[in-house]
């Protein structure tokens, strides 16, 4: 065999040694994305979730040059997209939109189809929304958190709060909120937030640990008022309503966010492709005044800081579940 016919041969070997082992080269990757791109959503149209996924892929359909399908898949608490996700050809071709959610589920179902960070590779986070603490003036008479906290201290038992249902970001934000306080506040999980944030307007409940998105018309409009954002920092939406973290609890971190997984599996080249297309997607103006709308923080970071992440996020809701014995309807 000659030198030049050889070295084909041994380079021929080379990458198909490569490709059946998993290890696909860059160059095989190059034509990525030649086909249509699916973003499973684990909730139907119109929730936070999709709020964000829609005008995100229309953006990446624009840069790709390929289209993004939203493949709504809800229920389960998001758990059942999350697994069709998990359970996906690693090509490429498949993504979840999950959420917070999704760390939360792992504490709080018994027996999901998958593991979060097993059979799921982080890609970058999308979105994160601080929460606020709001209450009816009618029904709790109070201007700031000091009055708030005695207010809530003299009544244990006696002030409740609305969530979306057992188990959501807002029932835990509140459940540990009251474990940092020594307060006893009860909880109403309704059917989604929004007939819970309908008998807060109306009166029927006290309070919500509510997203900025839906709480924040409803504080200017004068009908809520605002106690303290569940993060560490204010936020641009409220910038003059104080931080938890600030007031004395500190390391308070409750907030929505939202980020993009992929198939265990997938291609390490394109996981860091779609990372770096979604991070030029949210600098544009679209996007930072569609964030800005929704009280939201623009994401993009790398896969390696949404894993870090995920792994902090487990580890808090864990325990919050297990303190607050939360369990799903």
């Amino acid at each position: 065999m000659s030198t030049v016919t050889r070295r084909k041969f041994i380079g021929a070997v080379g990458a198909g040694a490569l490709l059946s082992s998993g290890v696909a080269p860059a160059f095989a990757q190059s034509a990525w994305p030649n086909k249509p791109i699916r973003f499973i959503v684990p909730f139907p149209p119109g929730g936070g979730t999709d709020a964000f996924a829609r005008p995100l892929s229309k953006l990446l359909t624009s840069q790709l040059g390929q289209t993004i399908v939203i493949d709504n898949r809800g229920g389960g608490g998001g758990t059942i997209g999350a697994e069709a996700a998990a359970k996906s050809a690693p090509d490429g071709y498949t993504f979840l939109v999950g959420a917070v959610h999704h760390t939360i589920a792992v504490s709080l179902y018994p027996k999901l189809g998958y593991d979060l960070q097993k059979d799921l590779v982080p890609v970058t986070l999308v979105s994160s929304v601080p929460n606020v603490i709001v209450v009816n003036p009618s029904r709790v008479p109070v201007k700031n958190y000091q009055e708030f906290l005695a207010y809530l201290k003299a009544r244990p038992g006696k002030l409740n709060f609305g969530s979306a249902g057992s188990g959501t970001t807002h029932h835990l934000i509140g459940e540990m909120f009251k474990g940092a306080t020594g307060t006893f506040i009860t909880h109403i999980p309704y059917r989604g937030a929004g007939p819970a944030m309908a008998d807060l307007l109306a009166g029927q409940i006290d309070m919500m640990f509510d997203g900025l998105g839906s709480s924040v018309p409803q504080i200017n409009g004068g009908k809520l008022t605002p106690i303290a954002v569940t993060t560490e920092k204010r936020s641009f939406a409220l910038p003059n309503v104080p931080s938890l973290a600030e007031l004395g609890l500190k390391g308070f971190d409750g907030k929505t966010w939202y980020a993009l997984w992929a198939p265990a599996g997938t291609p390490r080249d394109i996981v860091v492709r779609m990372q770096q297309e979604v991070a030029k997607a949210l600098q544009t103006k679209e996007l930072q005044e569609a964030w800005r709308a929704l009280g939201a923080e623009a994401g993009g970071q790398s896969p390696e800081d949404l894993g870090r992440l995920v792994s902090t996020e487990i580890t808090k809701w864990t325990k919050v579940v297990k303190d607050s014995g939360a369990k799903v309807d």
